[in-house]
C-alpha cells in the first residue's frame, strides 16, 4: 500500500511503499533530494512531527535521518535541526560558481563588468520603504493597474530624473519596464511599427544588446567610437541610433558637447529617434555629472534608465521617458508595458525615491566605487605601469589597454588559472576586433571582502604577462 504525505505543511510529498518503514522513508527522502523536490538548505520537520504525520515510530525517523546524514544527503546541526545538504552526493555542483565565457571550471573571483556589488543592496532601508509603501498604498494599487506603471513611481521618477539627470519629462511620458531589455524591445517594436528599417549602434556595445537589436528585425549599422564618443558623421540614413552618451560602454568616454549638439540636430532634421541608454549616469567621480542627452532633443529622444546598477539587476526595474506623441504607440507595440513589473517593487522604489533614501544610497555607492577605482589605479600603477587605463571618470568599470604583443585572450586564460574571471574588449566589438588588445575591468563586481584578493590576482597575472 502506498501512503502519500505532505510534510510540515509543505506540498512536497513522500511516497512510502512496502512494509519496511525506515527503508521506505530513506528511499523517499533520497529521491526527493536527488530530483530537486527538496532543495539544498531546506529544513526538514522534526523527528517528532514527521513521525506523527507518517504514523510511524519517532526512532524510525531519527534512524533514517542519521543514515542520510552519514551518506551526505542531509546535514544536522545542534540547535538548527536537520536540513538538506548544500551538495548532494555525486551531484558535483560548485557551491558558488563564476564562469567566464568559455571557461571549463568555476572561478572564485570576478572582475568582469556589468554587475554592481550586490552586497551593497540596502536591504534594511529597502524593507523599510516596502513596509511604509504598503501601509500608505490605496487598495486600487493592487489591481491590474495602468499599462505605463504605477502613477506613484512615475511621478517620483519624473521629479528625480529632472533633478538628478536633467531629463525633461513628466509622469505621463514615463513607462515602467521589466529591465533594460524590456524597454529596448518596446522601442524596437515602435521603430518597426513606424516603418523604420535601419538602427545605428555603437561599434562597441554591451553583451546581449547587439543580439536584441539584431533580433528586432531592424538592419544594424555599426558606428565607430573614439574618445569623444560615437561618430555622428556615420549615422547616415539611419532611422534611429542607440547611444551610451554619459559613459560609453565599454570604452568609457563621454559623448563630446559638439557631438551631442550634432546628434540632436540630426534627429530633428531627419525625424529620427535617439535611444539613450543611461545605464550608470549617476556614478561620476572626476567632475559634475553629465546631464542626459535627452534634454537637447526631448521630442526625438527616448531615455532609458534602470535600477540595475544603482540597486540590483534582480529587481528587474527600468523606465523610459518618451516624447508624449509616442507613448501610446510604445504601449500598443508592447502589449501592456507594465506586464511583469511587480507592483510591490514599484511601490517600494517610489517610496525609496520620495524619502530621499535613493539619493543617500547612490551617494554611499559613489564614494565606495570611487575608492575601488582608486585602488585599481594605484595597484596597476605600482604593479603594471606599462598598461594604459582609460574610462575612469565614471561608472563601474575601466579599460586596461595592453602593450603591443600582449594578447587579451592569453591574459584572460592566465587569470583563469588564478581563479580570476576577466573579460576582453573583443567580447564587445562588432566582429572586427582590430589591433586594440584590452581588458574591461569591472571593479564594482566583487563584494568588498573579495576585492583585495581579486586585485592581487590581476596584478600577478599582468606581471607575468608583461614579464615583470
Amino acid at each position: 500500500m502506498v501512503k502519500t504525505w505532505a510534510i510540515a505543511g509543505v506540498d512536497l510529498h513522500l511516497d512510502l511503499t512496502g512494509t519496511r518503514r525506515r527503508a521506505a522513508l530513506e528511499s523517499a527522502l533520497r529521491e526527493a533530494v536527488a530530483t530537486g523536490r527538496l532543495m539544498p538548505g531546506t529544513r526538514l520537520p522534526s523527528t517528532r512531527s514527521l513521525a506523527a504525520d507518517l504514523g510511524i515510530a519517532r526512532n524510525t525517523v531519527a534512524d533514517a535521518y542519521s543514515q542520510l546524514v552519514a551518506e551526505g544527503w542531509l546535514a544536522a546541526q545542534s540547535g538548527a535541526g536537520t536540513r538538506v545538504a548544500a551538495r548532494a552526493p555525486g551531484d558535483g555542483r560548485p557551491a558558488d560558481p563564476v564562469r567566464p565565457c568559455g571557461a571549463e571550471r568555476p572561478l572564485r573571483y570576478d572582475l568582469r563588468p556589468g554587475t554592481p556589488d550586490l552586497s551593497m543592496f540596502p536591504r534594511a532601508r529597502w524593507l523599510a520603504a516596502a513596509r511604509a509603501a504598503l501601509g500608505d498604498a490605496p487598495d486600487d494599487a493592487f489591481g491590474y493597474g495602468h499599462p505605463q506603471g504605477l502613477p506613484q513611481l512615475r511621478s517620483a521618477l519624473a521629479e528625480y530624473l529632472a533633478r538628478a539627470r536633467g531629463v525633461r519629462t513628466g509622469p505621463e511620458r514615463i513607462i515602467i519596464c521589466a529591465g533594460f531589455s524590456h524597454a529596448f524591445w518596446l522601442v524596437c517594436a515602435l521603430l518597426r511599427g513606424r516603418g523604420a528599417r535601419r538602427l545605428a549602434i555603437e561599434r562597441y556595445l554591451g553583451n546581449g544588446t547587439r543580439a536584441a537589436a539584431a533580433a528586432s528585425g531592424l538592419e544594424l549599422t555599426s558606428v565607430p567610437v573614439d574618445r569623444a564618443g560615437a561618430s555622428i558623421d556615420a549615422l547616415g540614413r539611419a532611422d534611429g541610433v542607440l547611444l551610451t552618451p554619459a559613459h560609453q560602454f565599454p570604452l568609457g568616454g563621454a559623448l563630446s558637447p559638439e557631438r551631442r549638439a550634432r546628434v540632436g540636430e540630426w534627429a530633428k532634421r531627419t525625424d529620427a529617434l535617439i535611444i539613450e541608454d543611461d545605464y550608470d549616469g549617476e556614478f561620476r567621480y572626476d567632475r559634475h555629472p553629465i546631464g542626459a542627452l535627452q534634454a537637447l532633443a526631448p521630442e526625438h529622444t527616448i531615455y532609458i534608465g534602470t535600477a540595475s546598477k544603482t540597486l540590483a539587476p534582480g529587481l528587474r526595474l527600468a523606465w523610459l521617458a518618451a516624447p508624449e506623441r509616442l507613448v501610446e504607440e510604445l504601449l500598443a507595440g508592447g502589449e501592456h508595458a507594465h506586464r511583469g513589473v511587480n507592483t510591490l517593487e514599484q511601490l517600494a522604489l517610489a517610496h525609496f525615491i520620495r524619502s530621499g533614501a535613493y539619493d543617500r544610497h547612490i551617494r554611499r555607492c559613489r564614494i565606495g566605487y570611487r575608492r575601488r577605482r582608486d585602488r585599481l589605479l594605484a595597484t596597476l600603477g605600482a604593479e603594471a605601469p606599462s598598461v594604459r587605463v582609460s574610462g575612469i571618470a565614471a561608472g563601474l568599470h575601466a579599460m586596461v589597454e595592453l602593450p603591443a604583443g600582449i594578447g587579451e585572450r592569453e591574459v584572460i586564460a592566465a587569470a583563469a588559472d588564478r581563479e580570476l574571471a576577466l573579460e576582453g574588449l573583443a567580447a564587445y566589438a562588432d566582429g572586427e576586433t582590430g589591433a586594440n588588445q584590452a581588458l574591461v575591468i569591472g571593479y564594482g563586481t566583487p563584494p568588498e571582502h573579495a576585492y583585495g584578493a581579486a586585485l592581487a590576482r590581476l596584478s600577478a597575472t599582468l606581471a607575468e604577462a608583461l614579464g615583470a
